[in-house]
C-alpha cells in the first residue's frame, strides 16, 4: 500500500498532524519508535510540568482536562496525549523505528524495523528530545564521575548525598537545579547570568508574546517585549521555592572538565561527584540523511513546514524555524492545520 501521508514521530506534533489528516479524509500512518503514547514526555524527568493551565495547553480539539495542579503534570501530560489517540481513533504503528527515508518515482521509500512503508507525502515529526546536545568542552571525556544530560536525567533522589554541578542556565537548568539542591550539595554553572520571568507570568503571557512577536516581525515591525524576553526562565513553584531558599545563585562558567571536577574561569578548580548537562538539544533528523538536505547546523530549510529544497516533505515541532510555537502543545496545531492543507494542495496537483 501507498499511503497519501505518513508521519515519523508519535509525539504531540505527530498527533497534531494526524487530527487534520483524519479531518482531510487522507490514508495516513503514523510511524511511532516508542512502545506506548507520550512522546518525549515518556522519557522526561518526574517532576517535569508544562508552564501553562491544562486549558492553555491543548492539542487541536479536545481540551486538556483540568489538572488538579497549577501546571499539568508529566503524567497528566501523557495520560491526555493517551487519551487524545484513543478519542480520535488515530492510526498508529509502535514500536517501529525508521531507519531511512529514500525517494522512489516521486514517493518516499521508509525503511524501518518493520519493513518497508512508502508515501506520496512525508511529515517528519522525531521533534528534539531524541538528540541531545552537550558543548565541545575541553577534558569533558575525562572526568570520572556520573556524567548525564537532562533528556536522562529522572529524579532528584539518584544524586542523594553527591556534589552535583548543574551546567546551563534556561528553564531545565533552572527546574533540576531547584530539585537536586534538596538533596544534595549542588552548584549552578551558567554561561551568563540567569534572567527570571515575573513571578506572574506564564506560558499563557509567553504564547501571546511569542504571537505578538511573530506578527510584528510579519509586518515589518519592531517588537519590544520589555522585561517578557521568551528565553527567560519562567517561575514555576519549585524555582519560586528554590529562590526563596537562596538556592539559585549561579557560579558563572568553568573553562574545562578534567577527571575529578571543573577548572573555573578564574583558575580555581572545583571537585564534583556528578555533572548534569542542561544544554539543550539539535532537532532529530537522521532518518533524512539520505535525503542530503540537512545542513551543518543540523535543520533544514524550510517556509514554515515546508521543505525548500525538496517536494513532498514538511517537518512539524521542531521549533520556530518549523512554524512559529510549533514545540507547543498550544502553538503546533496552527503549524499542523497549515501543514496538512499544504498536503491537500500538492497531492491535488500531483495528480492533475
Amino acid at each position: 500500500m501507498i499511503y497519501d501521508v505518513i508521519v515519523i514521530g508519535g509525539g504531540q506534533s505527530a498527533l497534531a498532524c494526524a487530527y487534520f489528516l483524519r479531518r482531510a479524509d487522507l490514508s495516513y500512518l503514523i510511524l511511532d519508535n516508542q512502545k506506548e503514547s507520550g512522546g518525549a514526555w515518556l522519557h522526561a524527568w518526574d517532576s517535569l510540568t508544562l508552564f501553562s493551565p491544562s486549558d492553555q495547553s491543548s492539542l487541536p480539539g479536545w481540551l486538556m482536562p483540568k489538572s488538579e495542579s497549577a501546571f499539568p503534570t508529566r503524567h497528566e501530560v501523557i495520560d491526555y496525549l493517551r487519551q487524545y489517540e484513543k478519542r480520535y481513533q488515530l492510526s498508529i504503528k509502535r514500536p517501529v523505528q525508521v531507519h531511512q527515508v529514500t525517494p522512489h518515482e516521486n514517493s518516499f521509500i521508509l525503511e524501518t524495523s518493520d519493513g518497508n512503508y512508502q508515501s506520496k507525502a512525508l511529515i517528519s515529526a522525531t521533534g528534539t528530545w531524541h538528540k541531545p546536545y552537550i558543548p565541545p568542552v575541553p577534558g569533558r571525556e575525562k572526568f570520572r564521575g556520573l556524567q548525564l544530560h537532562s533528556a536522562f536525567y529522572k529524579i532528584a533522589e539518584q544524586l542523594v548525598g553527591k556534589k552535583v554541578l548543574v551546567v546551563g542556565e534556561g528553564n531545565s537548568g533552572a527546574q533540576i537545579m531547584s530539585e537536586v539542591s534538596l538533596v544534595a550539595e549542588a552548584v549552578w554553572a551558567t554561561k551568563k547570568e540567569p534572567e527570571f520571568l515575573p513571578d506572574d507570568v506564564d506560558g499563557r503571557v509567553l504564547f501571546d508574546v511569542a504571537t505578538a512577536k511573530y506578527y510584528a516581525q510579519k509586518e515589518g515591525k519592531e517588537f519590544k517585549p520589555e522585561k517578557l524576553s521568551l528565553g527567560n526562565i519562567v517561575v514555576v513553584p519549585t524555582v519560586r521555592a528554590a529562590r526563596e531558599r537562596n538556592a539559585l545563585q549561579a557560579a558563572g562558567r568553568f573553562e574545562s572538565v578534567n577527571e575529578t571536577g571543573v577548572i573555573w574561569q578564574d583558575g580555581r578548580h572545583e571537585q564534583f561527584d556528578a555533572i548534569i548537562w542542561c544544554t539543550g538539544f539539535w532537532s532529530a533528523l537522521d532518518h533524512l540523511a539520505a535525503l542530503d538536505i540537512v545542513t551543518e547546523n543540523g535543520k533544514i530549510p524550510t517556509e514554515g513546514t515546508k521543505a525548500k529544497d525538496y517536494l513532498g516533505l514538511w517537518l512539524v515541532g521542531y521549533g520556530n524555524w518549523t512554524g512559529f510555537a510549533s514545540a507547543t502543545l498550544i502553538g503546533v496545531g496552527r503549524s499542523a492545520r497549515e501543514t496538512v492543507k499544504q498536503i491537500q494542495e500538492y497531492l491535488r496537483e500531483r495528480s492533475l
